[in-house]
């Protein structure tokens, strides 16, 4: 089994295709489930100038598409692989206009074809949608619902070794939440389902290796309760409950990894306007298995989504998740997952904005038998708005992994390219 990345991405569409497509898959924050804070629009461009879009009934629709040549390197130990490749990224919002309610649907998609070299390309699509609904006695329902496809990258923690392509993975989600306020309290209860399908990975002799003992649907519930000190400062309280379900009782190892977990948090939300908001809580979170001799994990947490903006031009993304994740390592239970993370954004001029990412992934195997990993990712881009409806952008990025056992990793990326939009 080879050991890599998984991450995320903070800063969403602005960095093109600077790092590996995984870091935005798994451990990818949940929203706060008590949090009213206007978003930024989601069909808001790198230079701050909003394209008008097309109106269908009472919708805006906002596409955009990419259309960039990049280059990779990547070492792994002795072993040594570039490629040159184009990438296509679309990207489409549909925003309803309604007096009452909302519905949001967004969607993204990227695909790779290399033109020299050797690598693996990485495909990728998500659509989700979310209806707000607007109910009486100040309650506020959501309704979402989305669809995720990616393939697994080489360097993540459960791929196959020496495959010749890696599984294709579809993720089904459906949620439901209601948050009401009651005078200085603010109560919130959510609902989350997520359905997980692994296709087969194939070996370079062409053998297939059938991976459904990884299929799982899993659940979880988390109910919050804040408490208004004023609209600027609410301290929290939250509890979750979870259960994942595989549909085979035992993977091929002969370990049944179905099980539960539980969680709770307290914390402070924090609303200062467009200059700061977010919110940081510390908690617990523990996790058992069916199997007995899967021993629990067990970790404190630490969570921090925090937006600065400390001049007119310049915003800074701050993120920070403690989560337990999944193996499939014979014996192994998972392994917890720190994952710390920056964007910055700064408005050079009215029609070029520059963008600086950085993280660090810590992965720590508490029962041992797999080796502890830390990751460092760097990536930095500019983009230059030539008109309304069209950017030239070039991207920069660097990753290493370092390994207390077995050889470290690194990749360099590169890549300009143009994006159309409408």
């Amino acid at each position: 089994m080879a050991t890599g990345t998984t991450d995320q991405d903070p800063s969403g569409e602005t960095t093109g295709s600077i790092l590996d497509e995984d870091i935005r898959r798994l451990n990818t924050r949940e929203p706060a489930i008590d949090d009213r804070r206007a978003p930024r629009k989601p069909e808001e461009n790198l230079s701050g100038q909003e394209t008008p879009g097309i109106r269908i009934g009472t919708f805006v629709l906002r596409p955009s598409v990419t259309q960039s040549i990049n280059t990779e390197t990547t070492k792994d130990g002795g072993t040594k692989e570039t490629r040159a490749f184009l990438q296509t990224d679309a990207h489409a919002t549909l925003t309803s206009d309604w007096a009452l309610h909302q519905l949001i649907v967004t969607s993204e998609g990227t695909w790779q074809r290399n033109v020299s070299g050797t690598g693996e390309e990485q495909p990728a699509f998500d659509i989700d949608g979310d209806l707000r609904l607007d109910l009486p006695d100040d309650t506020v329902a959501h309704i979402k619902g989305g669809y995720r496809f990616y393939r697994e990258d080489t360097d993540d923690p459960d791929a196959i070794a020496d495959a010749e392509q890696q599984s294709d993975v579809q993720e089904f989600s459906a949620g439901a939440s209601v948050e009401r306020d009651f005078g200085i309290l603010r109560g919130t209860a959510a609902l989350d389902l997520t359905r997980t399908i692994y296709s087969d990975a194939v070996l370079p002799n062409g053998t297939r290796i059938s991976l459904s003992d990884r299929d799982q649907t899993s659940g979880t519930f988390r109910a919050r309760v804040g408490y208004e000190l004023s609209p600027a400062l609410i301290p929290f309280v939250e509890a979750s409950v979870g259960k994942t379900v595989y549909d085979e009782t035992r993977d091929s190892a002969g370990f049944a990894r179905s099980g539960n977990s539980y969680g709770a948090k307290a914390g402070v939300e924090v609303d200062l306007g467009e200059k700061l908001r977010g919110e940081v809580g510390l908690g617990y979170e523990t996790a058992t298995f069916d199997d007995s001799r899967l021993d629990s994990i067990n970790t404190a947490t630490v969570d921090a989504n925090l937006f600065w903006s400390p001049l007119r031009g310049t915003d800074v993304r701050f993120d920070l998740s403690t989560s337990i994740q999944p193996s499939t390592t014979a014996g192994q239970s998972g392994y917890i997952s720190h994952v710390l993370t920056t964007a910055v954004t700064h408005q050079l001029r009215d029609n070029l904005q520059a963008t600086v990412l950085g993280g660090v992934t810590l992965r720590d195997y508490p029962s041992g038998g797999s080796s502890d990993e830390t990751v460092y990712t760097a990536s930095g881009g500019l983009t230059w708005n030539i008109n309304r409806y069209l950017d030239f952008t070039s991207t920069l990025g660097y990753e290493l992994t370092t390994r207390d056992v077995g050889a470290d990793s690194q990749q360099w990326r590169a890549g300009v390219g143009l994006k159309l939009k409408r």
